[in-house]
């Protein structure tokens, strides 16, 4: 029986709903990615699970947190309740967008300061430029300011680049090749450091050179990091999901209990074999290597477990790979 030990940095997704569809998305929110929001029993359940785990510590994020403001208020106070000390409520500032809804901007960010909240991570980069107009997160920073909520833009780098647009406006692809970069996709990618996780493996497989998958086989090994916790994830649906390893999920009530043997046949392969055991079991299911080849081992490993997807594998979420692979913008 496996379990993850000491739970450590812990981001709670507390919806999968995203009025983006940011083609760097880890997660493969969207409108339509999942819908609901994380409900109270929920929400307390994972606080019980996240402190027996021994973690002391969480961001909120999603999804966009704010689609629900009321729901978010809750799982603000469920923390405070099981004494888990919330760092920051990561956003895309969409709803900042307005300059006539400034009282109900700040009347959220006071609601927030009253709960105990203390500082916002306000997402500004060229990939949600497509959905949110960057003055956006600008407008809220301000916003921050003058409420007295603390805040970090991420990336502060962006502004810049962005600067070249207007800022009341989203901007697609082609506009921001043509005022920005023609490379911008793929050097924001390496810019920012990007895991090539969820939609984002579009990005890999667009900007890098590919080679066959067995290649990747040769320097294959296991994969301890799906039990890591340095940067896990915990999903609506109390799901425990690895660092970078999306689509992959585990109630997090076994991660921290313990995993039944013989359960998960695709995380135990992945644990104790690597993609090159990956490779060998999906086989035998008639997956066959796209000749084109893959960008990386765990590019080839995200296709592997996609087509595995739409078998009966219960740690496998179909909707995220489909989501992700179905992305052509």
């Amino acid at each position: 029986m496996l379990n993850v030990g000491t739970l450590n940095h812990c981001g709670i997704m507390v919806n999968y709903e995203c009025n983006a569809t940011c083609r760097h998305c880890l997660y493969s929110c969207s409108p339509t990615r999942n819908p609901g929001y994380i409900n109270e029993e929920t929400a307390e359940k994972v606080c019980q699970l996240l402190n027996k785990g021994g973690c002391r510590s969480v961001h909120i994020g999603g999804g966009e947190p704010f689609l629900d403001f009321k729901n978010l208020l809750m799982m603000v106070r469920q923390l405070n309740k099981n004494g888990i000390r919330l760092e920051y409520i990561e956003t895309n500032a969409y709803w900042a967008a307005k300059p006539e809804d400034h009282e109900e901007i700040r009347k959220k960010l006071k609601q927030l300061l009253n709960e105990g909240v203390n500082a916002l991570c306000i997402s500004i980069d060229p990939y949600h430029a497509e959905f949110v107009p960057y003055g956006a997160p600008l407008s809220l920073a301000k916003y921050c300011e003058e409420t007295g909520m603390d805040y970090f833009l991420w990336r502060i780098e962006s502004i810049q680049a962005l600067s070249k647009m207007d800022p009341q406006k989203i901007h697609s692809r082609q506009d921001m090749e043509k005022l920005i970069s023609r490379d911008y996709i793929g050097k924001t990618a390496r810019q920012f450091g990007i895991t090539y996780g969820g939609r984002a493996v579009n990005i890999e497989r667009e900007f890098s050179s590919l080679s066959p998958a067995d290649n990747f086989c040769k320097q294959s090994s296991s994969c301890r990091n799906l039990l890591s916790t340095n940067h896990f994830h915990v999903d609506k649906d109390a799901n425990f999901i690895p660092p970078g390893c999306t689509g992959l999920r585990i109630p997090l009530e076994e991660a921290v209990c313990g995993i039944p043997e013989d359960k998960y046949s695709v995380f135990e392969t992945l644990y104790n074999g690597g993609v090159s055991a990956l490779l060998e079991l999906a086989k035998q299911f008639g997956f066959i290597p796209d000749a084109t080849g893959y960008s990386s081992k765990c590019n080839l490993c995200f296709h592997i477990r996609c087509f595995l997807s739409k078998r009966d594998f219960p740690e496998l979420d179909q909707n995220h790979y489909e989501e992700a692979v179905s992305f052509t913008k």
